[in-house]
């Protein structure tokens, strides 16, 4: 036998329980907004060209031109479109760039709890480390926020063998680590149960742009293609479509301008999806229909 997880079972996405979204909606569509910060000349990082001896200024104030700049033209475009947003947010943005996390709370947005910073993989501590890790950024974000966060995102998706736990008993209710469904799924934890919410690495810009050196018009088009296929696959099935954003690539001008050509095609359907945050998924899976998920 090879060796398992022992998080879920697998099911088939053609044989599980129906349900519906909220106001009868099939599809719901959460947009996951990753406001991150790194150290200079040390520690992890995309890179828009290869990187030289440290300091990588390039690669770095690259990074930086998305809290400075990319995330602000990107609140006014969710302002002009009234959407939600989901913020996945290092909890080191609370000392580099306090007003902007301001910005998006005076929104009424979503603060998901997304490590201490992306320089950094949790996934290489030891338990007692990654549980501080995680203590540490939780204290961060719900004293700034005034309430804890519901959701966690690792950074570079990192996990240990007890990273599910250890959020658990951290007092998280989902985690967006897992890409294996297009459904909610429950996973088994030593301290219960933790909700694992679908967050794309194919709707996800890092990928796509980054690794698979896609165009700004290639990465809109396939946000489109993705929404229209899943808007009609929902028919039979209820599923989630997240967009997984970075300010320092899609705030860049160029790419701004198709992503609101992407996300216009999406609000010209909202009232045949919910257009919604990650915290609102798990909430109504946990209260409205806790035994219907996968």
């Amino acid at each position: 036998m090879l060796r398992n997880h022992g998080r879920y079972a697998y099911r088939a996405i053609t044989d599980r329980a129906d349900y519906t979204w909220p106001n009868g909606a099939r599809l719901a569509v959460y947009i996951g907004l990753n406001l991150e910060h790194f150290a200079f000349a040390e520690g992890l990082g995309a890179e828009l060209a290869p990187g030289g001896p440290s300091p990588d200024v390039l690669n770095y104030a690259w990074r930086d031109y998305g809290n400075r700049v990319g995330a602000w033209r990107m609140r006014d475009l969710f302002d002009a479109m009234d959407m939600p947003v989901s913020v996945l947010a290092n909890s080191v943005m609370y000392d580099y760039a306090p007003d902007l996390m301001t910005a998006f709370r005076e929104r009424g947005d979503e603060i998901v709890g997304h490590g201490r910073t992306n320089s950094e993989r949790q996934s290489v501590l030891d338990n007692a480390e990654e549980a501080a890790l995680i203590d540490e950024a939780t204290k961060a974000l719900t004293y700034a926020e005034g309430t804890a966060p519901k959701g966690w995102l690792s950074p570079w998706i990192a996990e240990s063998l007890d990273t599910p736990d250890l959020l658990v008993e951290a007092g998280y209710g989902y985690t967006l680590n897992w890409c294996m469904d297009d459904q909610p799924v429950w996973m088994q934890t030593r301290a219960g149960r933790l909700l694992s919410i679908p967050y794309p690495q194919e709707v996800n810009d890092i990928p796509s742009i980054v690794a698979r050196k896609d165009s700004a018009e290639q990465f809109a088009d396939m946000i489109i293609d993705n929404f229209d296929e899943m808007l009609g696959q929902s028919a039979t099935q209820p599923l989630v479509m997240g967009i997984a954003l970075h300010p320092y690539l899609v705030g860049q001008p160029y790419r701004l301008r198709h992503l609101r050509r992407a996300l216009t095609h999406i609000c010209a359907h909202r009232d045949d999806i919910w257009l919604t945050r990650s915290g609102e998924i798990h909430d109504y899976c946990r209260h409205a229909i806790p035994e219907l998920i996968a």
